[in-house]
């Protein structure tokens, strides 16, 4: 792959830095996840924000199902495609270091520990928000972080199960859960938005993946 993939690119000032992969929740790439691209960037990271979903974007729940459905018809098509365009941001001029680290919201989150384990040799570390999915890390070589929702009807018992199976794979992990919050709580355009528990989600987030870069 060495066309730009469809997608949002934010590179900062300095001109290069550490390479992020932001995969977005079932709303498709929307302002908010070019805005943590952009937030990324200013941070020095050089942010890729992938488009999952071909250009569509939800504002509704009903319209989300929509566009996760679209993406879970070309499920091994994006869950390959992942690894792609990690590997097209590895190689990317800005980009510095030879592996990359994962942000990955909700059904983002399903791609991002899926790869995780399947290309160990691009992915340095994965930020998951509210999204589990896959449970086979035995190839991964990746540390990971998690933030969760007290109250989340989409995942529940998903993510005590997520967390066991990276310990059991002897992976680096810490999952964090705030009270109060539902899930989405870390996007301000939904009603779900917690400013507080965003606030100390993205220093952690930032902190970690500062922590993990290569």
């Amino acid at each position: 792959m060495t066309n730009q993939p469809d997608g949002y690119l934010a590179i900062p000032e300095s001109g290069s830095g550490p390479g992020v992969l932001v995969l977005h929740a079932w709303w498709g790439l929307n302002d908010t996840f070019k805005t943590v691209a952009d937030r990324l960037a200013e941070a020095g990271f050089v942010a890729f924000a992938a488009d999952l979903a071909e250009g569509q974007v939800a504002k509704t729940i009903e319209e989300a199902e929509k566009v996760g459905g679209s993406v879970d018809e070309r499920y091994e098509t994006v869950r390959s495609s992942v690894g792609d365009i990690a590997q097209w941001l590895v190689n990317h001029d800005a980009t510095t270091g030879d592996k990359v680290g994962i942000l990955a919201f909700s059904l983002g989150a399903y791609f991002g520990l899926f790869a995780s384990n399947a290309r160990p040799d691009l992915i340095h570390s994965v930020v998951t928000f509210y999204g589990a999915g896959s449970y086979d890390f035995a190839q991964s070589q990746a540390a990971y972080q998690g933030h969760f929702a007290e109250n989340d009807p989409y995942e529940g018992e998903n993510v005590d199960d997520l967390e066991q199976a990276m310990k059991d794979a002897g992976r680096p992990v810490e999952f964090f859960h705030y009270p109060g919050t539902g899930h989405w709580f870390f996007e301000p355009d939904r009603p779900e938005y917690n400013e507080a528990a965003a606030k100390l989600a993205w220093e952690r987030t930032l902190n970690f993946l500062q922590a993990n870069t290569q």
